[in-house]
């Protein structure tokens, strides 16, 4: 979902408690063991079960360096276990952090963050916890009003900081349904949209990740008023999220709950199933 225009950046892990400095030595220290092993960051990537995208902001430090992310590049790359004894350092380091967000956007993010399930429709664009860097990027440089230089590269910052949720077990079950227009829509450019796509096609392979496309040529939709999520926190009932022009939504009560609950479940019977899903996409990249 889109975030606000007024949005004041939520504090990330590693600046709350003064440890970014900590993941940024181990970003570098990575950088100059791949490039010692003469590995690309995709390279990397595959050789760990991880995307390219998060090598590159590992190693910039803008994305916090999970300790068996840290165990299985030590491995890779010949760390000789370098990388490896800062995992529990950075184990204890998650522990103590806190994400501190605005007050619009705090009770999602505490309830994604626990997460047993996501279900996500989205209409506009690609869901924030799928996107690449660059593609997330040129969402916040064409936005309007314009955003300051900062601001853009905190805020796809924090966005890509989400993104370790893929990294969780056990994970969330997690299913996406995605408009066919969202994957054709070339934001940021072709090279972009190709990576992005890419992405999806990465990301839908997950085992713990259900991936579904909903066609422009159905003739019948259950819910064209918006996007919205799905999530089941840890111990608690379903709850929805909305979110438009900067307004936020977290739905608690059952009977309204239930309504995107039902409307969810129509989108996905109306969809191309997962297989069906990423056989477009590999079409649309030329793969097939």
């Amino acid at each position: 979902m889109a975030n606000a225009e007024r949005e004041e950046r939520p504090e990330r892990p590693t600046e709350s408690d003064g440890t970014a400095h900590l993941f940024r030595a181990l970003g570098k220290q990575i950088k100059v063991l791949r490039e010692r092993a003469g590995l690309s960051q995709r390279e990397l990537g595959l050789a760990t079960h991880c995307g390219e995208d998060l090598v590159s902001a590992v190693e910039r430090g803008v994305r916090t360096p999970q300790p068996d992310f840290l165990e299985r590049v030590d491995e890779v790359l010949g760390g000789g276990g370098v990388l490896a004894a800062a995992a529990n350092e950075v184990r204890e380091a998650l522990a103590r952090s806190r994400t501190r967000h605005p007050d619009w956007f705090r009770d999602y993010a505490r309830a994604e963050a626990e997460a047993v399930a996501l279900h996500d429709y989205s209409n506009q664009a690609v869901p924030g916890l799928l996107q690449t860097e660059e593609y997330a990027r040129a969402l916040f440089t064409q936005r309007r009003p314009l955003l300051n230089e900062e601001t853009i590269e905190r805020r796809v910052a924090d966005r890509l900081d989400r993104q370790q949720i893929f990294e969780r077990w056990p994970s969330p079950t997690m299913t996406y349904v995605l408009e066919e227009v969202v994957l054709q829509r070339p934001i940021g450019g072709s090279a972009s949209h190709e990576r992005q796509l890419r992405q999806l096609l990465h990301v839908g392979r997950m085992r713990t990740v259900t991936l579904q496309v909903m066609p422009t040529q159905r003739e019948e939709h259950p819910s064209l008023d918006a996007a919205f999520i799905m999530l089941t926190p840890k111990g608690r009932q379903q709850v929805a999220y909305t979110e438009a022009y900067g307004h936020a939504r977290l739905i608690t009560d059952p009977e309204e709950v239930r309504v995107f609950s039902e409307r969810y479940g129509i989108i996905r019977s109306q969809a191309l199933t997962p297989r069906e899903s990423l056989t477009l996409i590999e079409k649309m990249l030329g793969e097939r």
